[in-house]
């Protein structure tokens, strides 16, 4: 068996991704506040906003804490293409989680659905990373370990969604996205214990890329996206500080007359 190194740097890769984790739902959690008081192509734009902070996020968490994963014997690469699906599939279910709650009726069904379909698909999400692992040898999972990383997922993502539509206050959203991040970083850890490797020594090259390579670079970009949006959300005024913007003005222009 080969030993695991969950946490080569120490404690930077998993305090880095929980921060990661934490700006992304924070910064969905905003956008879905700004979603719920608008309709139309606003409402929309809010949503596909919200959703691709949660999702650029949560897979930025999982391959930043990956940036750590040491297993000694084998040298690791990452198979391109199933990464990249990995992200797109993290973007697809949060988008679906999010506007089934965004337009639905009936919010309470709507939020177990969506909750339910975004937590397999940040599970699916998780796992097809791993997937895309190339290593010296062959990895295994533990069930017991892996069922609990998907619960874990499935909890977080309902939490998530009904933050979204009961969280309004600056405040609340920060304390909510703390927990978010926590239980987030919680599904990656629980599925990473979950792994076990036997390793067969080889001097042959592995296939793919190294995380320096492809992942790093990428988590690089993701992280920016994440904070750039952060910036842009946070200098545009909500419809009720534009309303009190707007009231506070009358006054102006009645004394001037």
């Amino acid at each position: 068996m080969g030993h695991l190194d969950h946490a080569a740097f120490g404690w930077l890769t998993p305090v880095l991704s929980y921060a990661m984790a934490c700006i992304g739902a924070a910064l969905g959690l905003r956008c879905t506040v700004r979603a719920l008081a608008t309709t139309g192509r606003a409402r929309r734009n809010w949503l596909v906003t919200a959703a691709s902070s949660i999702g650029t996020g949560i897979w930025t968490m999982h391959f930043v804490a990956m940036l750590g994963f040491r297993v000694s014997g084998s040298d690791i690469r990452y198979d391109v293409p199933l990464t990249i699906l990995s992200l797109l599939v993290a973007m697809v279910v949060v988008c679906a989680g999010v506007f089934a709650v965004g337009y639905s009726r009936d919010r309470n069904r709507a939020l177990l659905l969506g909750g339910l379909t975004t937590g397999l698909g940040v599970a699916s999400m998780h796992y097809l990373g791993m997937a895309a692992v190339r290593l010296h040898g062959d990895v295994t999972y533990d069930p017991v370990l892996v069922g609990l990383s998907v619960l874990i997922a499935v909890v977080a993502a309902t939490a998530a969604l009904w933050a979204g539509l009961n969280i309004r206050s600056p405040l609340a959203v920060t304390v909510a996205s703390l927990v978010m991040g926590a239980a987030v970083s919680s599904m990656h850890y629980t599925g990473m214990f979950a792994v076990s490797v036997r390793v067969d020594p080889s001097g042959d090259a592995l296939p793919g890329a190294t995380a320096m390579q492809f992942i790093f670079p990428l988590a690089v970009g993701l992280g920016s996206y994440l904070f750039i949006t952060s910036a842009f959300v946070a200098l545009s005024p909500t419809a009720d500080e534009r309303q009190a913007s707007a009231s506070a003005q009358r006054p102006v222009e009645s004394v001037a007359r």
